[in-house]
This record gives structure tokens, C-alpha cells and sequence, in this order.
């Protein structure tokens, strides 16, 4: 695999020559954001678990922290002559406030309700990326993909069963986790070739990390080490879900 910094963004076929090489690409793309839901479905599961016991201003707060360290040593390996100043500030300023909206949701949502009942709201996030690439991105969305977004909120109107659960702040919290993270996506698409990978990543990072320092001490518990090897654990695997996840969007539609 080359690293993140030689990737540059993919534009769409413009003849017919290009749809074989653009095919295989979306065909690479999807299976990185395979790898990468395969990646952050392992780390809802520990939150839901670390849900229970903790708040999700504290969650998120040790699991930014234990990703620095990830993010340094990845930081090493990157040979790339550039700082790490955003080149599309008011974008990056943008995805961080919606990575920001979308973690504290998410954690609250698993915090409070069933994965399933989750799962089922946060399965509309590749549906709203789909219709956001039309107006942010200019992209053309086809009859078959039309007919899977229509068949994914078929889906999720069955999963989540209308009527049979009583909604509650928990159910907005995950909309809102879905809206925000599908417009963090359609950013990441965006201008994930003129910036570094980890710009994309360092931000939102950080911001989490300022925001959750300040609210944490309202809610706080001691961690014993088992749920702090569980932080780490979670930290690392939403890591490398990112990595996949930005790689995906460079390379495909």
C-alpha cells in the first residue's frame, strides 16, 4: 500500500478509456472502507461497553488522547516537505466542528441505546454522503446507486421499526452523529488531495481533546487499567478506520 501523502484525489472518468482504471479504483476504494467500518464497528462495540460506566465527554477524551501517540509515530514515517498548516482552513475549521458534533453524539447514543437501535440511524450516514456529493462534489449519481440509497432507507425504516420504540435523546443524538459524520466525509472527499492526512486527522483531534479537557472534570471517574487498555484499544482502531476511511475517499467516487 503507498502512503496516504502520495495519494492524490481521483476525478471522474472523462472517456471511455478511463472507466476500466476508474473501475478498479472504486473497486480498491470500497474495500478499504470495508476494512474501515470493519474498524470502527470493533470500536462502537468497546464503547457501548465503556458506555455504561462513563460519560461520553471522558470517553472521548482518553480515546483522543491515546491516539496522539499514534498520530506522532505515524507523523515520523511521513516524509512529506510541508507543515501541518491547513491549506483549506475554513474546510478544515468546518470538518473539525462536525468531527466534533459527530463523536460527542455518537458516543452519547451508544452510551444510551442498543447498537442495533444505533446502527439502524447511522447506517443513513453513506446514504447523505451520496446525496451531499451531488451538490458539494458535482458528482453523478447513477440509477444503481439511486436504487441502493433506496433500498438502504428501506433498511433502516425496517431496523429501526418506527412506532415500536419511543424515541428519545439518545435517537437524536445518533441522527445528528449521522448528518455531521456524512458532512465530515463529503469534506474529507473534498480536499483530502491537497492536504495531508494527518491535517485531517490532527484537527479534529485536538479540538476534541481542548473541548473534552474542559467538560470532563463535571463527569469525572476514576479509569482502572483494564478500562484504560480498552481506551487504547479503541483509540487504535479508530485510527486506523480513519486512515482507511480517508484513503477510500482519495481514490474512489
Amino acid at each position: 500500500m503507498k502512503p496516504l501523502h502520495h495519494l492524490t484525489k481521483s476525478t471522474p472518468a472523462n472517456n471511455a478509456a478511463d472507466l476500466p482504471q476508474r473501475s478498479v479504483l472504486n473497486g480498491r476504494a470500497a474495500l478499504f472502507a470495508l476494512v474501515a467500518f470493519g474498524l470502527f464497528a470493533s470500536h462502537d462495540a468497546i464503547i457501548k461497553q465503556l458506555g455504561g460506566t462513563y460519560s461520553p465527554f471522558q470517553i472521548v477524551f482518553f480515546s483522543v488522547l491515546f491516539t496522539f501517540p499514534l498520530a506522532t509515530f505515524f507523523l515520523m514515517g511521513d516524509r512529506t516537505s510541508a507543515t501541518l498548516l491547513p491549506r483549506n482552513p475554513l474546510w478544515i475549521a468546518l470538518r473539525t466542528a462536525s468531527a466534533v458534533v459527530t463523536s460527542v453524539c455518537a458516543f452519547f447514543a451508544f452510551s444510551t441505546l442498543p447498537l442495533a437501535q444505533v446502527y439502524a440511524i447511522l447506517f443513513a450516514t453513506p446514504i447523505l454522503i451520496t446525496l451531499l456529493s451531488i451538490p458539494l462534489l458535482g458528482e453523478t449519481v447513477r440509477l444503481q446507486r439511486w436504487l441502493a440509497i433506496v433500498g438502504g432507507m428501506i433498511g433502516v425504516i425496517i431496523t429501526l421499526r418506527p412506532g415500536s420504540v419511543d424515541l428519545e435523546l439518545g435517537h437524536m443524538a445518533a441522527l445528528a452523529a449521522a448528518c455531521f459524520g456524512a458532512l465530515s466525509a463529503i469534506i474529507v472527499r473534498k480536499i483530502s488531495g491537497g492536504e495531508r492526512a494527518l491535517v485531517l486527522i490532527l484537527y479534529p483531534l485536538a479540538a476534541n481533546f481542548l473541548l473534552m479537557a474542559l467538560v470532563m472534570p463535571y463527569w469525572y471517574k476514576p479509569v482502572p487499567l483494564g478500562d484504560l487498555a480498552l481506551s487504547a484499544l479503541a483509540a487504535t482502531l479508530s485510527f486506523g478506520g480513519m486512515l482507511f476511511t480517508i484513503l477510500a475517499y482519495r481514490i474512489g467516487s
